[in-house]
């Protein structure tokens, strides 16, 4: 099991708990910490093995640290290697399903479903009672079934799995992306030149954790027009469209995909960012 954190120290305790309480438990927990500070607390019956990526003053490096997680649990022999984001909780069954997924799928990307959860309520949530929502763009296969899937853009890196075989052949997540966005995506494409295809794994759930805003949002705004620049110069498409297309109606972003701009812009009644190009945001 591999997870990136940055503090959620809170959310990181309840996923480990998730881990100790599953019907089948990693060989290892292999943890990236993007702040040297971080300190990983033991939970019965996990073992754990951690690793600190530096930070770039571009944001969190969220693919060099995946590579990095992944170097980890590589070294320490893992066949499988199974991604969930620090702010996910493991339903009991997720290991498992993602492994028998893994035995007859060896050369796939695997995905399961995520719910989302609403906010706490006071004491914090229980393992015992988790219920959240599932994405509604995204499918939801019935339990134990394991499900082509051709349109690689809706991966997410949220909770996915993939043999050691089949990492090495994708390469891992391309370190040139740093902050929020775009990174989940190239890495699909990439997996699936290498013949690594989409599939979606019913039963292998995880809950996602309520927190702030996510998204298009304006502190994002940078990180995003910088990611989609890298993103379209390997690709020659524009990811993200639709948050980049939220951000410049109110102003954030220039984005006019036509005539190949993407750039922060200027806020209704405030000054600009810049004018259009990713030396903006360099």
């Amino acid at each position: 099991m591999v997870t990136i954190a940055a503090g959620r120290a809170r959310h990181l305790a309840l996923q480990r708990a998730g881990l100790a309480a599953g019907t089948a438990r990693p060989d290892l927990h292999a943890v990236a910490l993007m702040d040297p500070e971080q300190q990983v607390s033991g939970v019965d019956g996990l073992t754990t093995a951690t690793t600190t990526v530096p930070v770039p003053p571009t944001g969190l490096p969220l693919a060099a640290a995946r590579n990095a997680g992944a170097a980890l649990a590589l070294d320490a022999g893992a066949e499988l290697l199974v991604f969930l984001d620090v702010d996910c909780v493991p339903a009991t069954a997720l290991l498992q399903r993602y492994a028998a997924a893994a035995a007859t799928h060896p050369g796939a990307l695997l995905a399961g479903p995520v719910a989302y959860l609403d906010p706490p309520p006071p004491g914090g949530y229980r393992l015992d009672s988790l219920a959240g929502t599932p994405h509604p763009a995204r499918p939801v296969p019935p339990d134990g079934e394991v499900v082509a899937e051709e349109r690689t853009e809706l991966f997410w890196s949220l909770s996915f799995a993939v043999t050691a075989d089949a990492w090495r052949r994708t390469g891992g997540f391309h370190p040139g992306y740093s902050g929020y966005g775009a990174e989940d995506t190239d890495f699909a494409l990439v997996a699936r030149a290498a013949g690594v295809g989409l599939h979606w794994v019913g039963g292998a759930l995880a809950h996602h954790q309520h927190h702030g805003p996510s998204g298009a949002t304006t502190a994002h705004a940078a990180d995003i027009v910088r990611n989609a620049h890298v993103f379209h110069d390997r690709h020659g498409w524009w990811p993200m469209s639709g948050w980049l297309a939220e951000l410049a109606a109110t102003g954030v972003v220039t984005f006019d995909p036509a005539a190949g701009v993407c750039a922060l812009g200027t806020v209704a009644g405030g000054p600009s960012s810049g004018g259009p190009g990713v030396d903006v945001v360099s």
